[in-house]
């Protein structure tokens, strides 16, 4: 008995095809993309048509890139990770937590190197009302992953497990560094704005505020502050006695202070006093900065 239903090719065969002949032309002439970058380049014609916005554009873009990418590309580097030590005193790592005001921290013994788990910061507070218990029963289980693997295929294990952070270990096995699922998010929609990103200057890097201070990016680039403050901060080994040059506001305090500056800290440079008001990643985002010397009003 012969089957009653059509075959694939007779169902299509059969479908009517409802493109126009200039359709069936133009697809003819411009056939699909063939590479990621075609892809790109045929959204951005899209936005210039107004077929999407530039929002849309721009996490389309991040999605397709983001196959791309590896665990190493997006991850905060060792050397810049807020870190807490298990033997440390309950006052000290409270003050860690409440400083950096990162809601997960990896937790190592002896060496930075020797990761023993991850502490969830609200798991803290329990220690508090039972002194009695044993900080190694409060820490989760580290999740370890190489710097070669996709952010496609983190993205899919963090949903998986319900992990927010990872470490990265490189070809060694040593810690490269470590990831949150934010990292991989941002990949895709754009720097996630905290309470001090609001854009109220266009993208500036200092904004005035209403009781005669500023705020500053971490990132700003020297140049900018000594022109904008009047001040003479050194941004090249000529200008001082720095072994170093220095391209950003963030980086000369960090090497001033000898460590990566914690929120709240405050730090007089340059007849200016700049006061840590957000940290990120283990580098300053948002420095408030105060003249305590007339080095004339920002321009």
């Amino acid at each position: 008995m012969s089957d009653p239903r059509p075959s694939h090719g007779e169902r299509h065969a059969g479908r009517e095809d409802k493109r126009g002949l200039f359709q069936k032309i133009a697809e003819f002439i411009h056939p699909g993309p063939d590479s990621t970058d075609e892809l790109i380049e045929t959204l951005a014609e899209a936005e210039d048509n107004a077929v999407i916005d530039a929002e849309s554009r721009v996490m389309l873009e991040g999605v397709l890139r983001l196959a791309d990418m590896t665990a190493g590309d997006a991850m905060v580097a060792a050397p810049r990770m807020d870190l807490l030590d298990i033997d440390a005193p309950y006052d000290e790592l409270l003050y860690q937590i409440i400083t950096t005001a990162h809601s997960r921290f990896p937790v190592y013994q002896g060496e930075r190197e020797n990761i023993i788990g991850i502490l969830l910061a609200k798991d803290l507070l329990k220690l508090q009302r039972a002194p009695e218990l044993n900080l190694r029963t409060l820490l989760r289980p580290a999740v370890f992953v190489p710097e070669s693997k996709s952010l496609n295929d983190l993205l899919r294990t963090f949903r998986l497990n319900r992990n927010h952070l990872a470490m990265v270990v490189d070809e060694f096995g040593r810690t490269a560094g470590l990831i949150t699922i934010e990292d991989v998010l941002e990949e895709i929609v754009g720097e996630i704005e905290d309470e001090f990103d609001d854009g109220e200057a266009g993208g500036g890097d200092i904004f005035a505020l209403a009781d005669d201070t500023w705020r500053v990016a971490g990132d700003t680039p020297l140049e900018r502050v000594n022109e904008a403050f009047g001040a003479q901060l050194a941004a090249a080994p000529d200008d001082s006695d720095l072994a170093v040059a220095f391209d950003t506001i963030g980086g000369l305090i960090a090497h001033e202070t000898g460590h990566v500056p914690q929120r709240g800290e405050r730090i007089g440079l340059g007849g200016l006093q700049f006061q840590v008001l957000l940290t990120k990643g283990g580098a300053v985002r948002w420095f408030k900065v105060t003249r305590t010397a007339d080095t004339g009003a920002p321009r």
